[in-house]
């Protein structure tokens, strides 16, 4: 497994939320669930992606933009046009007056509009998404990014576009995984344009040197690895790796296997009973002590303290 395949291991659609709206203009919809990760396409129409903080982002047919939260977002048909909806989950939509939609704005499952034939389709996803590993991710994106029809998987779009006003057994399922590869295929066509500011670790795996070492750290994280042992695996010498690596990446190589061992344990915290023991083990320490020196080193907190927190909130 590499770095992406990993990263986007922990970032699934989970009864994700969908909503479809067919209007004419002047419209905006301001979507309020404040979701940490959200989808936007026009299936057909235009419009403009207008995020909490930045600059509104022009969205043509079969674009798709990815909006980081959770702060609520707008598409509208022009940047400057008030918000005529608001979407607050998967089955409320209202008014920017608070007021629920009537039975004749409901144009089908999961739609809302001014009528069927209307000049614009918006369909917008947005996902439940939890974790350290999923939050490394997060943190490698902008708070939106676009990816030009020419570059999406049209075939997915299209296919969503479809489901989604259906009623059918595991519908959901359905929809939460053609999301699952949207959002893949969005996210690796947008790292692979030219002129995009990818994560350092992104590029790096195109290096056969240090996309290989990558590779090995990915795979098996418990490993007691070291930049020789490492080195040995590429092919290459000690001296040579860290150098590369460093350059790459941006951090040596055992700084970067700390860091995802230290993500990769905190989510194991976050999702089940296993003991601080069984998951130092599992991530490549000998023992509690050893992960919670390099835990509280990097959290602040030691690992029981983490999961306290956790049930606490």
């Amino acid at each position: 497994m590499d770095a992406l395949a990993d990263l986007l291991d922990g970032v699934r659609a989970r009864g994700a939320l969908f909503s479809q709206s067919i209007m004419a203009p002047p419209w905006a919809v301001r979507f309020e669930n404040r979701s940490p990760l959200s989808v936007a396409t026009m299936v057909r129409g235009r419009g403009w992606v207008v995020p909490a903080h930045g600059e509104p982002v022009a969205l043509g047919t079969g674009d798709v933009a990815i909006v980081r939260g959770p702060d609520p977002y707008t598409v509208a048909d022009r940047p400057d046009t008030r918000p005529t909806c608001l979407v607050h989950g998967a089955d409320l939509c209202t008014t920017p007056e608070g007021e629920e939609f009537d039975e004749g704005a409901l144009l089908g499952p999961r739609t809302y509009g001014d009528r069927p034939d209307a000049p614009d389709r918006l369909l917008g996803a947005s996902y439940e998404v939890g974790g350290e590993v999923s939050r490394r991710l997060l943190s490698a994106l902008p708070e939106v990014l676009v990816v030009p029809a020419d570059d999406c998987h049209r075939p997915v779009t299209s296919m969503i576009a479809e489901e989604v006003v259906c009623r059918a057994p595991g519908q959901q399922v359905v929809l939460d995984r053609l999301l699952d590869l949207l959002l893949i295929s969005t996210l690796r066509a947008w790292f692979d344009r030219p002129g995009t500011r990818a994560p350092s670790w992104y590029a790096a795996m195109g290096d056969p040197v240090v996309g290989r070492a990558l590779r090995l750290l990915h795979d098996a994280p418990a490993r007691p690895w070291t930049v020789a042992a490492l080195a040995d695996g590429c092919g290459v010498s000690r001296a040579s790796l860290a150098r590369r690596f460093t350059s790459l990446v941006g951090e040596p190589p055992m700084a970067y296997l700390t860091g995802w061992r230290i993500a990769r344990a905190a989510d194991l915290l976050r999702g089940g009973d296993a003991t601080v023991a069984s998951i130092a083990r599992s991530v490549g320490y000998a023992n509690t002590f050893a992960l919670s020196v390099a835990f509280k080193r990097l959290r602040g907190v030691s690992p029981t303290e983490y999961r306290r927190a956790l049930v606490a909130a």
